[in-house]
């Protein structure tokens, strides 16, 4: 147990006590809670798959993309149609920096990134008021003058904070990654109080469409480890969204390998988000999930 664990007292757990399965997958004792549900925030995430996503030939289908994304905004917004949820995401004043993730064996889908650009623009954005990004936000003068931010990045398994989420999606905004190394970057919850990005997140995305659900090392990919999911995870909390995306790859690891396998490291940077940061929730009994589509082989 290191000395951050040890220090966490029974008070730091009263905002998020009730999450016994997720802080057992993210290495946290679970405890007994000492508040209601009821007196306890939640947030909602919505679910969507498409069996139908990809062709027969492996490559994305960009109608099927826009539908998948339109419906899934649709919903969690509560709209009759696609535009009006996406007037909801962002204004025609907006400076819209859309945050996605080009790690090289699993980035975020161009489709995904067109679909967002088409929709963004349809709420009025200005052309030249939206970039999409990766590497180098912090030199971008969209983002940097942001008013608007869009997060974006499929899920996997990482070496250093267990997975690599929507949480983590913001490590390109501080000039010196590795700050945020430390305890399995615990602490992750930290980057969205930066400047640049502190109560700018209109809506987070994440993808999981072949998510990799196991790895070895630093940048170990292996197609073997990933699976036709066919899905996103929407929603405005990005916490809620990553909890939920762990719970499947766990779900997935335990169908592979036949067994219980915990994350190493584990996602504790999650529960953490909650317990220590308030940046969101992290206990599914609080998670109010949403299923659209395709439903065989869900894991949750």
């Amino acid at each position: 147990m290191t000395t951050e664990f040890a220090t966490l007292t029974r008070r730091d757990f009263l905002r998020g006590a009730t999450f016994a399965t997720v802080a057992a997958t993210m290495g946290i004792p679970a405890l007994h809670a000492e508040e209601s549900d009821s007196s306890l925030p939640r947030s909602r995430v919505v679910l969507i798959r498409d069996e139908k996503i990809f062709s027969d030939n492996g490559e994305l289908d960009p109608t099927r993309v826009r539908q998948m994304l339109n419906s899934a905004v649709a919903t969690y917004f509560e709209t009759e149609d696609a535009v009006t949820a996406w007037q909801r995401v962002v204004k025609p004043q907006d400076i819209v920096g859309v945050k996605t993730n080009g790690w090289g064996p699993l980035p975020t889908p161009k489709e995904f990134e067109q679909a967002i650009r088409d929709a963004v623009l349809g709420a009025g954005v200005k052309e030249e008021n939206l970039a999409i990004q990766d590497r180098g936000v912090l030199n971008n003068p969209i983002f940097q003058k942001s008013t608007a931010l869009i997060n974006i990045r499929p899920m996997r398994t990482h070496h250093w904070s267990g997975v690599g989420g929507l949480m983590k999606n913001y490590i390109m905004f501080t000039p010196n990654p590795p700050d945020y190394h430390a305890d399995a970057c615990a602490d992750l919850a930290k980057l969205w109080e930066l400047p640049i990005v502190k109560g700018k997140t209109r809506l987070n995305i994440l993808v999981l469409l072949s998510p990799l659900f196991h790895g070895i090392g630093p940048h170990h990919f292996d197609r073997e480890f990933t699976w036709r999911y066919n899905g996103i995870l929407v929603g405005e909390d990005p916490v809620a969204l990553d909890s939920t995306g762990v719970r499947i790859i766990e779900a997935k690891r335990k169908e592979y390998f036949g067994e219980e396998r915990p994350l190493k490291p584990a996602a504790h940077h999650i529960a953490y988000a909650e317990i220590r940061h308030h940046l969101g929730v992290a206990d599914p009994k609080r998670i109010d999930l949403i299923r659209l589509g395709w439903e065989e082989g869900g894991l949750i």
